[in-house]
């Protein structure tokens, strides 16, 4: 295969069809996504068929624990991706919005209208479920979309690919507006990130160094973050029965995602109370505990954290902790170390939280809550196209929105500038 004029011609196909998703009514559009529903449903069977075959091969290739959970369809994941789907068909239709518009001293009426971006390229690893995800979000947008899935869900995403396609045709809508590279090729993503004549912006989701390097070799605007290592302080006016349920939660829940904790901040004040219980509760799962001096203090028994214990994202069972002096303490860890991605405070005390919601500078900031909260399905976008840090265009989960812009338009009647 001619990898080049392969994609090439994805380009060119999913650019036809950016033009008639942006005209797409919303009717249409959500009749296609409840008809993918439908039919992902329908072939539920042969999704667990086929994602047994990329399980297997991803054994046989080493695939460690994490990996191979994020790589797994069950009745439940299936269900879900359907239910994200008929979530984002019944959530408002951005495009087309009008906004801001005010009359000017000329007469002319100025506003803005929220518009698709055109054709999205995203570049994923191992779940399956994004395929749906992102699909759906970029259809619900307006927007065409080419799907470059990791070779280890080839089997699950073409399934996944096939469900998305009836759902097009059947309402009426054009089959390219999705299309997933089916080479394994890894000359395909070279090639996807360097169209910027077809493709208008990429969306990479996956490990550090796949973002790493399409953040430095695309030739087209990138929506991203690097990793995901999350904290959450245990303030000294926290509730404590509220603080273990949330510190075991967030690190817990699941292992291998961007928005699990990866390092818990403590209180001095409170570390001595909050810290066995805490420990013992992670015992139970099997977690690595990996402390600073004041932490082996009260909990000898756990390994000694390096001070790249401070910036690693884990995505397994293991937790760094530290022992802070306070909220400013927590504070100055987390802006040495933290990612921009989540953070959360556990405390009763306002004062306190109000401070940490200001000067914590990440793209979700909580209190008194999980941060595996934060994900595009809990916070009511229907799903998520991914995470971005950065701090321009769009910042935390993607959703809809984030998969649009804005042109200004002005409503005249004959009017001339004098």
């Amino acid at each position: 295969m001619d990898v080049k004029q392969y994609m090439q011609d994805l380009g060119q196909r999913a650019r036809a069809a950016s033009r008639a998703m942006a005209r797409a009514n919303t009717g249409a559009k959500n009749d296609a996504l409840l008809h993918i529903a439908t039919a992902l449903e329908a072939a539920q069977a042969e999704l667990i068929a086929e994602n047994a075959r990329d399980l297997e091969q991803g054994r046989r290739d080493g695939l460690d624990d994490a990996l191979l959970d994020r790589l797994a369809l069950n009745e439940e994941r299936i269900a879900g991706m359907a239910e994200g789907l008929r979530q984002i068909a019944a959530l408002a239709d951005p495009v087309g919005e009008i906004s801001d518009l005010n009359y000017r001293p000329s007469g002319i009426q100025v506003g803005k209208m929220r518009v698709p971006l055109g054709v999205i390229g995203i570049i994923y690893e191992s779940r399956p479920n994004v395929t749906a995800d992102a699909a759906a979000l970029c259809l619900k947008s307006g927007n065409a979309a080419i799907l470059r899935g990791g070779s280890e869900a080839r089997h699950s995403n073409q399934a996944i690919a096939a469900a998305i396609h009836a759902g097009l045709e059947q309402a009426g809508l054009p089959r390219d507006a999705v299309q997933v590279v089916e080479t394994t090729d890894r000359a395909a993503v070279g090639e996807l990130i360097a169209m910027p004549e077809y493709v208008d912006v990429i969306v990479p989701r996956g490990g550090k160094g796949l973002i790493e390097r399409i953040s430095r070799d695309a030739r087209v605007p990138v929506i991203k973050h690097l990793h995901g290592v999350c904290h959450v302080y245990i303030d000294a006016d926290a509730d404590l029965d509220k603080a273990l349920a949330i510190a075991f939660n967030a690190k817990t829940h699941r292992y291998g995602v961007c928005n699990a904790m990866e390092t818990l901040l403590v209180d001095a004040a409170v570390a001595a109370e909050a810290l066995p219980p805490l420990a013992a509760k992670y015992a139970e799962k099997g977690v690595e505990l990996r402390g600073c001096a004041r932490t082996r203090a009260i909990l000898p028994d756990i390994a000694a954290a390096t001070d790249s214990d401070w910036d690693e994202e884990y995505l397994a069972p293991i937790l760094a902790i530290r022992v802070v002096d306070g909220l400013d303490g927590a504070i100055d860890h987390l802006h040495a170390h933290s990612s921009g991605h989540t953070e959360a405070i556990v405390t009763e005390n306002y004062t306190k939280a109000r401070r940490f919601l200001a000067e914590v500078d990440s793209s979700s900031v909580m209190i008194n809550a999980s941060t595996r909260f934060a994900d595009g399905f809990e916070y009511g976008l229907g799903a998520e196209i991914g995470i971005s840090t950065d701090k321009i265009h769009a910042r935390g989960p993607v959703g809809l929105e984030g998969l649009t812009s804005q042109k200004f338009i002005v409503l005249g009647d004959g009017h001339v500038r004098q």
